[in-house]
């Protein structure tokens, strides 16, 4: 039976034990440490405790073994946040199978496509995505041998019963251990395959030595655990630190997040820039009691310097921003709660390495902004048969991450788009997302996406598209005011020609604007 845990001393390096399953690390211990009592997860449907989650775990590991699958074979997980998808995760890693978490938010084709793209051996599902998932079925060239359904309360009948020990397959520190779809902020969606070690080096490396994540936390986490930043803050950071889970599987409003807040009172909150945008606009009327709350923190897109003060000066509270990859699992570049840059990333999460290069693949000087790389030990080892996007992304032991960054004198990262983003105004490189900070600090806006956009010369020229606060009303008069607002705020050259205003920005599940449809105009009406 393989070790429980790697070796975790005071500096970065981590050492696994021959056959590591990372199961061992974050379900089987918490036994032998004496937490079998203490509450593990806490939902609508009551609680489930240290006990309880690993006789599930390996339950569910039974059955899956006992359903005919072989070592290594991929089970699609359609599964919203509630106690069964932990249990399905770590049951198919204890047994040697490859858990795949997807959005659960896609349609019948999406699914499909995931179903022959990774040729999954078994799916599992919430019965709410039922129609969806039948859909996909019936559409996909492949089909899985074993089709699982899980309840509205997160139970499901092949798993509340049979064994309750389990010993976990040996594995490795670099074995394949689960996939997780890159978001499709982008295009098509990729499947980005990480090992057993990754969920360990960003649970130690981001989890506890940078947030500084402890036994008494309550995590709630509003990005779902489906999504890379998701699964690290509500379900891998509280498992590695012996923590409390709160999960919400209704989709994250202003509304629902408050409620949920002041119920379970959580310690560590988890949002996106869009969410907390929304949320300020709501406690202009709300006051929602957040005091059990130590810290926030904000992934997903770069949260703009005026959102951080904003949330400070209305709730008191300390927003950490960060940077997080589906490709690296969560967050490698953040602030800390005594080493804050409002507008920055932050500074590298010790144990990884950070450089920016220019399009000769030369290192900038500081200042100067050109392709952010990283490397660290949670990178995942390829895309899922896609050798040109996993040459073009991983490279060597580096990840292109596909974002534009410039780092100041103090070492302090700044975001300044992704790379297909930048555009080139009058011979100069420009960032959108400068651009949005600057809309964004106007009392009538509340979000902003900015692209390029070639006028009649063919010059790109940038596009601003907008969703206006409650209290304002889209105008031709407000449309110069935005501009001039702009002209004043930024170097003349980079005021939006052009204002669109819109109910809604196209985003994925995971809160990132995409972009690209922007470009397209797909879909949009203003």
């Amino acid at each position: 039976m393989p070790e429980a845990s790697p070796t975790v001393g005071p500096g970065h390096d981590l050492v696994f034990p021959d056959g590591f399953n990372a199961a061992t690390a974050f379900i089987d211990r918490h036994l032998t440490e004496g937490r079998g009592d203490k509450v593990a997860i806490r939902w609508r449907h009551g609680a489930v405790t240290y006990a309880d989650l690993v006789a599930h775990v390996n339950r569910c590991a039974n059955a899956l073994t006992g359903s005919g699958l072989t070592r290594g074979d991929r089970i699609l997980m359609i599964v919203k946040d509630c106690p069964a998808f932990f249990h399905v995760f770590w049951g198919a890693i204890k047994a040697g199978f490859v858990p795949v978490p997807v959005n659960t938010l896609l349609r019948g084709p999406d699914f499909a496509f995931m179903i022959e793209n990774s040729e999954c051996a078994a799916l599992v599902s919430s019965v709410e995505f039922a129609a969806e998932v039948k859909a996909a079925l019936e559409a996909a060239a492949h089909r899985p041998c074993t089709v699982i359904e899980v309840d509205e309360t997160g139970a499901c009948p092949l798993f509340e019963s049979g064994p309750e020990t389990f010993d976990a397959v040996p594995a490795g520190e670099d074995q394949d251990c689960f996939w997780l779809y890159s978001s499709g902020s982008t295009g098509r969606p990729k499947g980005a395959v990480h090992r057993q070690r990754d969920m360990v080096a960003a649970s130690e490396l981001y989890g506890r030595r940078t947030l500084g994540a402890r036994e008494d936390d309550v995590f709630f986490s509003a990005a779902k655990l489906f999504f890379a930043y998701g699964l690290g803050n509500g379900m891998t950071f509280p498992l590695w630190v012996g923590g409390t889970a709160v999960l919400l599987d209704s989709r994250p409003t202003p509304d629902s997040t408050f409620a949920t807040v002041e119920t379970y009172r959580p310690t560590l909150f988890f949002g996106v820039p869009t969410l907390y945008a929304a949320q300020l606009q709501a406690l202009e009327q709300a006051k929602p009691d957040l005091s059990s709350v130590r810290l926030c923190v904000s992934a997903g897109e770069a949260l703009p310097a005026d959102i951080f003060r904003r949330w400070k000066q209305r709730t008191g509270l300390t927003i950490l921003d960060g940077i997080g990859s589906t490709e690296a699992l969560h967050i490698f570049i953040s602030n800390s709660e005594d080493d804050i840059r409002p507008g920055s990333s932050g500074r590298i999460v010790p144990g990884y390495e950070a450089r920016i290069l220019d399009e000769q693949d030369r290192e900038v000087p500081p200042g100067e902004a050109g392709r952010l790389f990283i490397r660290g030990p949670s990178t995942a080892r390829c895309y899922w048969r896609n050798p040109e996007k996993t040459a073009a992304t991983m490279v060597g032991d580096w990840l292109n991450t596909g974002d534009t960054y410039y780092q100041d004198e103090d070492g302090y990262l700044f975001y300044s788009g992704r790379s297909d983003d930048m555009l080139k105004v009058g011979g100069i490189w420009c960032s959108p997302f400068e651009i949005e900070g600057a809309l964004i600090e106007h009392p009538a806006v509340l979000e902003a996406a900015v692209v390029g956009r070639a006028d009649g010369a063919g010059l790109v020229k940038p596009e601003a598209w907008i969703v206006l606060a409650d209290s304002a009303r889209p105008t031709d008069a407000l449309r110069e005011e935005l501009q001039q607002h702009c002209k004043k705020a930024l170097a003349p050259y980079k005021f939006p020609r052009d204002l669109h205003f819109i109910d809604e920005l196209p985003k994925t599940a995971t809160g990132k604007i995409q972009r690209f449809r922007l470009r397209q105009g797909q879909g949009l009406e203003e």
